[in-house]
């Protein structure tokens, strides 16, 4: 409606005029507003005939849904999914070429893997004897054996890899899937984060920084705690009845609405308005979720509930596949316990070992339930630590190794990625990404596209610029995608 059309309706509501004046001279005005509706009515058309998770997609999407499974402290490649036939042939030798300019701490010469390496599956991935139940399924798995960060200290590592920021607060991949695609069911987050670890950025891993807190993730317990006690905060009102709160809640709206008609939008405020909502919905659904009395005996051998040592991880995994089936669109699980993480500056025999038996019966299961069920098929399974760890000895003796950035492995699984296959390599050694390198903002351009999201295109302005979760970097790595 242009400059003269706005004059002439001020004049219709200023003085009295006839009924065949006022549509004599409002012509433009209403054939303005039949356009938008017929545009706008063919817009909501064109939505309904497409499947929801398209008209909320750049484009078709592989994935509906990710499971993140983050071993903190950092996996060995070379111990688990990185075989160096070189490394075991000239273990105590120097390395022969440059290490990083930044090391987190001094390390010696090459030392190799004490575990060993056999072929799996119909691709004859070498899996490390760390992994023998995750081995039975490198046909279902496609390793990234060339990724790399920039950070080599446990804090900044780990938040490049959640937010894609290692010095800045910044939303998480979780909460940036969480904006762009909603959740699928009502009744629960978007995005839950199982047992996360307090350390090394905290919160900040899984937060939602400036995007709409709503967004952010719904932590169940922490790792300090057992996965037995996971629970959501407060789940239950023990002072007041359901329709007490109901009312409550139908004031708190009511106003913050009267604020909002006074004041204009008001996105922080929206956002705290739904989480409220949520939080009451929640009570409904979340204690059904996370009950496991409900899975067969055979679903609890699976993940490992019926031996001491898997059964932490494994209700974690078990929970996370039934969030998965109500539609939480992200769901983190951290292997993270207070007494051994994935970190072994020494004792690495011993505790790499300790962890690999907690957590590999666990994802094995997790990766064979979601497969007979028909979910492995559009929910992306995620495996990694912060970083890698180096190739050569930490310490007097000879049973630790460093930090590593430079060249680690992750894997993905399910969710439109090739299956049975290895993309990507680091030198001989295992130090450096040197093949298809995939930076850790390649990594989330990825895995956003599988979920059918243009990484360049899901922006949120704050604070005067355009941010994304890839920032100003990021390549998808199409050569991994079925």
């Amino acid at each position: 409606m242009n400059n003269r059309d706005y004059h002439e309706l001020f004049d219709l509501v200023s003085h009295s005029v006839s009924r065949r004046q006022m549509l004599k001279r409002t012509a433009n005005g209403f054939g303005y507003l039949a356009l938008a509706s017929m545009l706008n009515a063919e817009s909501l058309q064109a939505a309904a005939d497409k499947p929801a998770e398209v008209s909320r997609t750049h484009f078709p999407p592989k994935a509906k849904r990710v499971i993140f499974l983050f071993m903190k402290g950092g996996p060995s490649q070379v111990d688990t999914f990185d075989y160096k036939p070189k490394l075991q042939a000239d273990t105590g030798k120097e390395l022969p070429f440059d290490k990083p300019r930044v090391q987190f701490a001094p390390t010696g010469n090459l030392l190799a893997s004490p575990w060993k390496f056999k072929q799996y599956g119909e691709c004859g991935k070498p899996v490390s004897e760390l992994f023998p139940h995750v081995a039975e399924c490198v046909d279902d798995i496609c390793f990234l054996n060339s990724c790399h960060g920039t950070n080599p200290a446990h804090g900044g590592a780990a938040l490049k890899l959640h937010t894609g920021s290692d010095n800045f607060v910044r939303p998480s991949m979780g909460a940036w899937v969480n904006y762009g695609l909603g959740t699928e069911n009502e009744n629960l987050p978007g995005f839950i984060t199982i047992c996360p670890t307090l350390a090394h950025g905290g919160v900040k891993n899984w937060s939602s920084a400036f995007l709409p807190a709503d967004c952010s993730g719904t932590p169940l317990g922490n790792a300090s705690q057992s996965s037995e006690e996971a629970r959501v905060q407060f789940i239950e009102n023990l002072k007041l009845s359901r329709g007490s709160q109901r009312v409550q809640l139908d004031l708190i709206r009511q106003m913050n609405q009267d604020l909002l008609n006074r004041t204009g939008p008001e996105s922080a405020l929206e956002a705290r308005t739904a989480s409220f909502e949520l939080a009451f919905r929640m009570q409904t659904e979340m204690p059904d979720a996370i009950d496991l009395t409900q899975e067969s005996a055979a679903t609890h051998h699976l993940y490992g509930l019926d031996e001491t040592e898997t059964a932490d991880f494994g209700r974690q995994c078990l929970m996370a596949r039934r969030f998965c089936e109500r539609g939480v669109r992200f769901v983190q699980i951290t292997h993270s316990n207070t007494r051994v993480q994935w970190d072994q500056h020494g004792e690495l025999r011993k505790e790499h070992a300790i962890n690999a038996k907690e957590v590999d019966k666990p994802i094995a299961g997790l990766l064979k339930d979601l497969k007979q069920r028909g979910l492995l098929e559009d929910t992306l399974v995620l495996w990694g630590g912060e970083f890698g760890r180096t190739p050569t000895v930490q310490g007097a003796g000879d049973d630790g190794r460093d930090h590593n950035p430079e060249g680690f492995t992750m894997w993905m699984a399910g969710g439109g990625v090739k299956p049975g296959i290895s993309y990507g390599n680091t030198d001989e050694y295992g130090f450096y990404a040197v093949e298809n390198k995939v930076h850790v903002h390649d990594l989330h351009a990825t895995l956003l596209h599988l979920l059918g999201i243009d990484h360049l295109r899901l922006t949120y302005r704050y604070a005067g610029r355009d941010f994304r979760l890839t920032d100003v970097a990021g390549n998808v790595v199409h050569d991994i995608i079925a």
